[in-house]
């Protein structure tokens, strides 16, 4: 709602993009710290704790926020609490499963997602329709109150089997520098396709809002209280799709539900952008509304238990740091990106056109998934094959065999 209530009080789409996108800079770094923390034991509750303090305090800011630097620290603030949080609730997600397979842990931690992000809007929706936009600040801030209650009467799980076991085995076997970071390159597909389908949920709460409100070629433009019934009832959507698709894609392989993910973007950006060329293009609008809601319900779960099946024990602290950090590069490039061409062309026909052809582009890259690592962090068959590929390259360094020193 933060690009509605700005607009109202005459900031231009850069001004709420580059606060969107600084938001997000200042949490790219605070995630690594955060997931560097996570890896050498911090428990995951102290990261979510400090999530709620600053939270509360970019929501009193800005509630009262009228100029631009105001603005600009209360999105400081919101990109330093989000850092914190996401990786450290993302890894508390399998270790708090027990005997339930981590992907369906992940499918209903998205269906709760979904439906506080959907009650939200639907709050911010009716404070538009009443003139009390801002009231969504209020709302936050007893969310993040109510969090804080809650993880303090029972802390988050923390502690990781085989993390003592794997870091000991690590210290053990000689490896070069290379080798300490072989197990980021099995993740690079997940990632590139996050950032990908992260920049097009950054869109929908930057861009789609103010292009909606500004209208396409043809298509009128829709009030503000409109324009947010819209998103709200995507988010709708999204609350009924979650869980029954989540838990579906939970029996089937990530790179499956990562490609009907980009396959659902593709459908619903591209509808978006012909929604600008009709007079009537409000009906598209509504039409793409589905396979967004579709595309975000199968990313969401899918995405996370890729990284977990992809990577090894002793680093899934910093690699849902660096997932999370998707998330910020999207926020910071989508916005800015997204908010000089709505400035430049005055409607969102080649931004949606262009989102819809990055979608395609990128699914070829799932061929390269192949999931190597349980949830306790055994590995599977094809994370066996790639450590004995290792072991193999690690002799022929030590020995000077094919391609090693001499």
């Amino acid at each position: 709602m933060t690009p509605l209530i700005f607009h109202a009080i005459d900031f231009s789409a850069s001004e709420v993009g580059s606060g969107l996108a600084i938001s997000a800079l200042i949490g790219t770094a605070v995630r690594l710290l955060s997931g560097s923390l996570l890896d050498r034991g911090l428990s995951c509750s102290w990261p979510v704790r400090g999530t709620t303090v600053l939270a509360i305090l970019a929501d009193l800011i800005l509630f009262r926020a009228t100029s631009y630097p105001s603005y600009l620290l209360g999105q400081l603030l919101l990109g330093t609490a989000a850092g914190l949080y996401w990786p450290a609730i993302e890894l508390a997600v399998p270790l708090s499963c027990g005997p339930m397979p981590s992907s369906r842990g992940y499918a209903l931690v998205r269906s709760g997602d979904a439906l506080g992000i959907g009650i939200g809007a639907l709050i911010g929706t009716l404070a538009a329709m009443a003139g009390a936009l801002r009231l969504v600040y209020g709302v936050e801030a007893i969310c993040m109150a109510t969090v804080l209650i809650l993880i303090s009467i029972t802390p988050l799980l923390s502690q990781r089997p085989g993390l003592r076991d794997s870091a000991d085995a690590q210290i053990q076997t000689p490896s070069s520098s290379a080798g300490r970071w072989s197990w980021l390159m099995p993740l690079m597909p997940v990632l590139g396709v996050s950032i990908v389908a992260t920049g097009i949920l950054s869109l929908q709460q930057s861009a789609l809002p103010l292009d909606l409100v500004r209208g396409g070629l043809e298509r009128p433009g829709l009030s503000e209280g409109a324009s947010g019934a819209l998103i709200a009832l995507q988010l709708g959507l999204l609350v009924i799709l979650q869980w029954p698709v989540g838990r579906w894609l939970s029996e089937r392989p990530p790179a499956f539900g990562l490609g009907l993910s980009l396959c659902s973007f593709s459908v619903g950006c591209l509808l978006l952008g012909l929604s600008s060329l009709l007079s009537q293009g409000t009906g598209l609008v509504l039409l793409a509304l589905l396979p967004m809601a579709l595309a975000q319900a199968a990313f969401l779960p899918t995405a996370t238990e890729a990284v977990i099946e992809e990577t090894p024990v002793q680093h899934r602290g910093l690699a849902m740091a660096l997932f999370s950090q998707c998330f910020a590069v999207s926020a910071v490039v989508a916005p800015l990106f997204a908010g000089a061409l709505l400035d430049r062309q005055g409607h969102g026909l080649v931004l949606w056109i262009l989102m819809s052809g990055a979608c395609l582009a990128v699914l070829p890259t799932l061929q390269r998934l192949r999931p190597r690592f349980n949830t306790d962090g055994s590995a599977t068959e094809a994370g066996l094959q790639q450590q004995g590929s290792r072991q193999h390259q690690t002799v022929d360094v030590v020995t000077g065999g094919p391609g090693g020193l001499r």
